[in-house]
């Protein structure tokens, strides 16, 4: 009985998902990141338990744990702020980190939020961060108009 308990384990969790996406801050280097851990303890479970990581090394490294979502509602969303503060955004839950220090501030209002980075989320059992549009080009202004 425990060979076949043994022989099925890898089949229970071959189902789950479990990993992580990363921002890079700095893109000419990996010490300054902030990375959106996601694992599903179980594959008859349907949440996805994230934790929030901010990196910069070699000063500070922490994890933030944050609320557990429905696997099919992973949208982290990622939001700047200026002077190295963030904002994340998932489902419900608001919060601003500091990424210098690796501290948690104060949640944010939802309407100081900061310009969109990115999104973390689920794609076919991969955890991806993709980059938010850059913000378009004003239009050019009119030609003042010809008077005569």
């Amino acid at each position: 009985m425990r060979r076949f308990s043994i022989v099925l384990t890898p089949l229970l969790l071959a189902g789950c998902v479990k990993g992580s996406a990363t921002y890079y801050i700095n893109e000419s280097s990996n010490e300054h990141v902030i990375t959106v851990r996601a694992e599903q303890e179980y594959f008859w479970k349907k949440e996805m338990t994230l934790t929030l990581v901010a990196s910069h090394m070699p000063e500070c490294q922490r994890a933030f744990p944050m609320e557990s979502v429905a696997l099919d509602e992973v949208s982290v969303e990622l939001f700047s702020n200026g002077d190295d503060v963030y904002s994340v955004r998932s489902g419900g839950e608001l919060m601003q980190i500091d990424t210098l220090t690796c501290v948690q501030l104060d949640e944010p209002k939802p309407t100081a939020l900061g310009q969109p980075v990115g999104t973390f989320f689920i794609d076919e059992k991969t955890v991806s961060f993709e980059k938010a549009a850059a913000p378009a080009a004003g239009a050019p202004a009119p030609a003042p108009a010809a008077g005569g």
